[in-house]
């Protein structure tokens, strides 16, 4: 595999990550009679869902394929796993999302079999719930690279975008999957 190619790999592992913490959460003090409608909200997105994107800003694009399974979990929280095919890479995530009517917010919490594990806030607005996750990590090489990633459900709707930025270099690889069900 090229250079430009074990570095897609790698912002797509670790994009596919970040989507695992965005897509499952963990929720303490749930309250579900008085958070029906939020917990309904995600309930909506119950099913199998499948999408496809390309990785890009590499030497060609990549392409991969999704499949997310969301389901009905206990105390009112929905569970997920899923599953990215890239090049030569599977990558598997599993987590939670619910609604905390403490903090009066939705949670996301993941983890992977690529061994990272997170929590993502999400923000609704109009019946469209945003998690967003910006980073820091290091690459194979030990190099500096900003990592952010978006999970946006709205109107029945699923979609992931992914950015990766190589600080030495300047690279950007970036990535939009739309799911379906």
């Amino acid at each position: 595999m090229s250079r430009g190619g074990w570095r897609m790999l790698f912002a797509m592992k670790t994009w596919w990550r970040i989507g695992v913490v965005l897509l499952s959460m963990s929720f303490v003090g749930l309250a579900p009679a008085q958070a029906a409608g939020e917990v309904a909200l995600l309930e909506s997105y119950i099913g199998n869902w499948q999408g496809e994107g390309a990785l890009v800003g590499g030497d060609r694009p990549e392409p991969f394929r999704c499949r997310l399974t969301i389901a009905k979990g206990n105390q009112a929280k929905v569970n997920y796993t899923g599953r990215c095919a890239l090049v030569n890479a599977t990558l598997s995530i599993s987590g939670t999302i619910a609604f905390n009517e403490t903090a009066r917010r939705y949670e996301a919490a993941m983890s992977s079999n690529a061994g990272f594990t997170g929590l993502a806030i999400g923000q609704e607005r109009g019946g469209q719930i945003s998690f967003d996750l910006r980073e820091q990590q290091k690459d194979r090489g030990g190099s500096d690279v900003r990592i952010g990633s978006r999970i946006l459900l709205v109107n029945g709707n699923i979609t992931v975008d992914f950015e990766v930025e190589f600080n030495n270099s300047g690279n950007v690889l970036t990535a939009s999957v739309p799911f379906a069900q």
